[in-house]
């Protein structure tokens, strides 16, 4: 089944930093956007950030000034820095690649990661 698969994921104190990771599958050829969503207990999966193949990202109002979101195209990453965490960021992180194609002529419109858990707390 292709998929992508997150890492990076953990427990971190208030105020620390993780780094997620993203990889799509080998045999991808090109992806359109990436981005990471969030889905905490209770609540709606959420839009994080979002960066298209040309580099330009956007990112929801809660995480501006302290998470960047990055993606190297010739090896179908993308990556999450997060800083400064507080505990309302706890939540399994998601990894999304939009218009995905493969080598073998597969076409993906949306494909997800099964997702990371992040947990900020002392």
């Amino acid at each position: 089944q292709v998929q992508l698969v997150e890492s990076g994921g953990g427990l971190v104190q208030p105020g620390g930093s993780l780094r997620l990771s993203c990889a799509a599958p080998g045999s991808t050829s090109r992806i359109n956007g990436m981005g990471w969503y969030r889905q905490a207990p209770g609540k709606q999966r959420e839009l994080v950030a979002n960066i298209t193949s040309g580099g330009s990202t956007n990112y929801a109002d809660s995480v501006k000034g302290r998470f960047t979101i990055s993606r190297d195209n010739a090896k179908n990453l993308v990556y999450l820095q997060m800083n400064s965490l507080k505990p309302e960021d706890t939540a399994v992180y998601y990894c999304n690649a939009d218009r995905l194609r493969t080598y073998s002529g597969s076409y993906y419109a949306s494909l997800w990661g099964r997702g990371t858990q992040v947990t900020v707390s002392s």
